[in-house]
């Protein structure tokens, strides 16, 4: 009898040890990072939206970006009336899911709430298509596809050469042909992109309230005002004063402003 009982209380022993193994592994099945996005959108639903954004925060801190990240924290500030910030992670998002609808129509509530009403040039049916064309893939996307192609073309280029049916041959040098159109096509819009990336320079401004000057010095012509939460285009700097354009076109010199960058 006592052999059967301590053979039970093994089988019970071994029993807790793969419950307990298995908890284990199916939390360390999820990563630290994915861990944390997890908690913040917890906290987020509760309502807890400073911890929501402390665990979105942490995320970013273990280098771990995507455009659903962007949202959620953007949409956390909003939800604490932290505009600028707000504004600043819907920016961050839409770089990553230009396409976005959700992204799109909540970061537009966060731009009416921003004091400055700039209204956008109007772009021409050439820019609209290229903007267009621009925001069908993100970058990275346009690359990994350029590459692609560079080697389809390759390969059917290759086969063309070394095929000695004639039909064949035909099929792969017109193959061959659609491919390197192709490749050259998505080579010029990555170039593109990737040009206007290294002309555009936006931010964010985090200063309450600031005015443009026609030069770098408060000698000049006062332009116009500026406040928190609107975006801007960097285009000089000299010392503490920088050059920006805003969305209608208008350009001017800003002292010590707080400008968080989008692009870093």
């Amino acid at each position: 009898m006592k052999k059967i009982q301590n053979f039970n209380k093994s089988i019970n022993f071994r029993g807790f040890i793969f419950v307990y193994i298995t908890a284990l592994l199916s939390l360390q099945a999820q990563s630290p990072s994915e861990n944390l996005f997890e908690q913040g959108n917890l906290a987020y639903n509760k309502g807890d939206y400073k911890n929501a954004i402390s665990f979105y925060e942490k995320t970013l801190e273990m280098d771990r970006h995507s455009g659903a990240l962007y949202f959620n924290l953007a949409n956390s500030y909003y939800k604490i009336n932290n505009i600028a910030e707000s504004i600043y992670y819907f920016e961050k998002a839409k770089k990553l899911l230009p396409n976005d609808e959700d992204i799109q129509i909540n970061s537009s509530f966060a731009q009416n709430m921003t004091i400055d009403a700039i209204e956008l040039l109007p772009e021409s049916q050439l820019e609209q298509f290229q903007n267009w064309v621009f925001n069908s893939f993100v970058f990275s996307t346009w690359t990994i596809l350029t590459i692609v192609l560079i080697w389809l073309f390759s390969v059917l280029f290759l086969t063309y050469i070394f095929s000695k049916s004639t039909r064949f041959k035909r099929t792969f040098f017109f193959s061959s042909l659609i491919a390197l159109f192709l490749f050259i096509s998505s080579f010029t819009i990555t170039f593109l992109i990737n040009q206007k990336e290294k002309q555009m320079n936006y931010a964010i401004l985090f200063t309450d309230q600031i005015d443009a000057w026609s030069e770098p010095n408060q000698l000049g012509d006062l332009l116009f005002t500026l406040h928190e939460g609107t975006k801007v285009n960097i285009l000089d700097e000299l010392a503490e004063w920088k050059k920006i354009r805003i969305a209608n076109g208008s350009e001017g010199w800003v002292k010590n402003a707080y400008l968080k960058k989008l692009n870093r």
